[in-house]
């Protein structure tokens, strides 16, 4: 029989996760807050739902992909959610970024119910949720992630159980983090880069190739020299994981003031109406430009990286 699964938070990441669930086999029961993002769902033979119950009801397995705790308590505690619909049994895969309480309190309240939850965030941005190379950073018991792994291997890479409940999360946040200070100091460092008159293209082999090459140098970037801010990750999902990260570094006791000066850099940035696009858009908090029309530059722009000032 096909396995029935229940997917929630059909945004940029998680369309395409249920795409690939979708190619595996698995009969997907869909629910999204804009019902518009079903429609191609639908079309495809899934069933559209009207909350996070009714796609719950009768699924094996729910997969959960939205913006923070409080998206996630609606979606999984609310009146109408998850666990108060599951049947005993169900297994909960949560791929949102939230804050270790949170995943604990959801993994308490399944529990209670018989249900089982995992807190498995990703590392990867939408090329690789697209390209099925995400890497799932699991929490919570290993017999439920056993039986979890086909999904999971149907959307990514690689998965790593951390430990109990809320070590997914907790090493979420450490890897994004590393990733935002990353591309803070990308934004200051090109910013110089280019007011010095560096050729992009040699600047961009030159640092890929040195200490300090990743995938983040060589992705980003890109991205900032070419005026290319249309959203891989958004600017503001990447300061909320800098503010749940900085009162986990609180609760531990632990100093962290380069991650809170970064975070203030992006919180600026937000304020400054450069939410809605890429991690990337950092740089024009930075230069004082102003961003293009729709997130991307010209085409002229963005082939030399000329400043759209």
């Amino acid at each position: 029989m096909t396995t029935s699964l229940a997917f929630i938070g059909l945004g940029a990441m998680g369309a395409e996760m249920a795409a690939h669930l979708a190619k595996a086999g698995y009969a997907l029961r869909v629910h999204n807050r804009s019902p518009q993002r079903m429609a191609p769902f639908v079309a495809a033979g899934a069933i559209g739902c009207s909350s996070p119950a009714e796609a719950a009801r009768g699924a094996a397995f729910v997969v959960s992909m939205v913006a923070d705790d409080q998206a996630t308590r609606q979606v999984m505690l609310g009146s109408d959610g998850v666990v108060a619909a599951a049947a005993p049994g169900t297994v909960i895969v949560d791929s949102s970024t939230n804050t270790p309480a949170m995943a604990r309190e959801v993994a308490a309240a399944a529990k209670a119910r018989g249900v089982h939850y995992l807190d498995a965030p990703v590392s990867g941005s939408l090329a690789q949720a697209r390209g099925r190379e995400l890497v799932f950073m699991v929490g919570g018991e290993a017999a439920d992630l056993a039986k979890a792994v086909p999904l999971l291997q149907a959307m990514g890479r690689m998965h790593r159980h951390m430990g109990p409940s809320g070590a997914g999360a907790t090493i979420k946040l450490v890897n994004n983090m590393l990733s935002g200070i990353t591309s803070a100091a990308l934004a200051e460092s090109m910013a110089v880069a280019e007011a010095a008159g560096l050729d992009p293209a040699i600047t961009l082999e030159v640092l890929g190739e040195g200490a300090a090459g990743s995938r983040l140098v060589r992705t980003k970037i890109p991205k900032m020299l070419g005026r290319d801010f249309s959203p891989q990750f958004q600017l503001a999902l990447m300061e909320k994981d800098l503010r749940y990260f900085l009162a986990l570094a609180q609760e531990m006791d632990c100093p962290t003031p380069i991650a809170a000066l970064v975070r203030s850099q992006y919180q600026g940035a937000r304020r400054a109406d450069l939410g809605g696009l890429d991690v990337a858009a950092l740089f024009l908090h930075v230069t004082g430009e102003k961003p293009p029309a729709g997130g991307i530059s010209s085409p002229d722009n963005a082939a030399v990286g000329k400043p759209s000032r």
